[in-house]
């Protein structure tokens, strides 16, 4: 699945590879926890938070065809560079090609740093 045409997440889901279906489940699980139900939606055919007041997305997760994509806020990318270093990671996207890869220790402390940002002007 590169880019959905479901409209909610959970259509999203349905069409998930089975084998990945569990790690993405724990990952919108600690984004749930952390950012709301509420935020919850469907944004650039993949599953995406988005405050309220905010327009963009602080952290969407997608599976690509080769791996499984998070990208987390470009403010929070760098609380977490240590950890980041020898991953696949762009400038605000983390890449990992096998779902036991996901540290969801990690996605839980970017996700407890996402909830703190203060809103972008």
């Amino acid at each position: 699945m590169v880019q959905s045409t479901a409209t909610t997440v959970d259509d999203w889901f349905a069409e998930v590879d089975p084998k990945r279906k569990p790690v993405l489940e724990a990952v919108r699980a600690i984004a749930v926890r952390h950012l709301g139900a509420a935020s919850e939606r469907m944004s650039y055919g993949m599953p995406a938070y988005i405050r309220p007041g905010d327009e963009a997305p602080v952290f969407a997760f997608n599976s690509q065809k080769q791996h499984i994509s998070l990208y987390v806020s470009t403010r929070v990318h760098p609380l977490h560079a240590e950890a980041l270093a020898k991953l696949d990671t762009g400038k605000s996207c983390i890449r990992f090609r096998k779902p036991e890869q996901i540290d969801l220790d990690l996605v839980d402390r970017m996700m407890a740093d996402t909830a703190k940002l203060s809103k972008v002007v």
